[in-house]
């Protein structure tokens, strides 16, 4: 199933031919602002390219914005496939002392941690390869709470007798743990520094 078509917005002038090249530049550059300010999740490049003029290049303005924000609270972050804006990590600890910001991790025991790790480093993976490197079943419910929280996402199905699903993280995943793409997750001593990867966690 593809994904699903945006409607056209008519009254968006995306071309911004009456204003001069550098406010046309500055216009532009404040509405992929906007855009990812408002998104909770990463926003992809052929979706910003909606909102600028036609062939100008989405990179270049995320690259300009992400200039004017040197210095601020908050950063242009790569995601998987798309950018958000975020608070910079220094910023974390004062914002958990003033402000009721939530966690979606807050409702995770240690052990849910656990599965997530081992599903990032194992993906994708089913649930009986959950248990293997466990060493015992992996409870649905365990796996609806990473559902839940949008951490993790059915995957392939397995190319096994039964085709069994499996599990994926999500960019979501990379947004709670403030990773632009897989290849940042840390080595296995870095989680064990971090007090994850126990009750048998298997990494490599």
């Amino acid at each position: 199933m593809g994904k699903a078509e945006h409607p056209p917005t008519p009254d968006l002038d995306r071309e911004l031919s009456d204003l001069p090249p550098d406010l046309r530049w500055r216009e532009w550059i404040r509405r992929v602002e906007a855009v990812l300010f408002a998104s909770r999740t990463p926003v992809a490049r052929e979706d910003l390219a909606r909102i600028v003029g036609e062939g100008v290049s989405v990179d270049l303005l995320v690259e300009d914005l992400s200039a004017d924000l040197a210095g601020r609270a908050f950063e242009v972050a790569r995601l998987g496939d798309g950018w958000m804006l975020r608070t910079r990590a220094a910023y974390a600890p004062a914002i958990r002392a003033a402000a009721d910001v939530g966690d979606q991790l807050l409702d995770l025991n240690p052990f849910d941690i656990a599965v997530l790790a081992a599903i990032a480093y194992h993906q994708p993976v089913t649930r009986d390869g959950l248990k293997d490197i466990f060493g015992k079943e992996i409870s649905r419910d365990l796996i609806g709470r990473l559902h839940d929280r949008t951490l993790i996402a059915t995957g392939p199905r397995a190319p096994r007798r039964g085709a069994p699903y499996t599990f994926v993280t999500t960019d979501q995943f990379l947004v709670a743990f403030g990773l632009e793409s897989l290849r940042d997750l840390p080595d296995r001593e870095q989680l064990a520094d971090a007090g994850i990867g126990g009750e048998g966690l298997r990494l490599t």
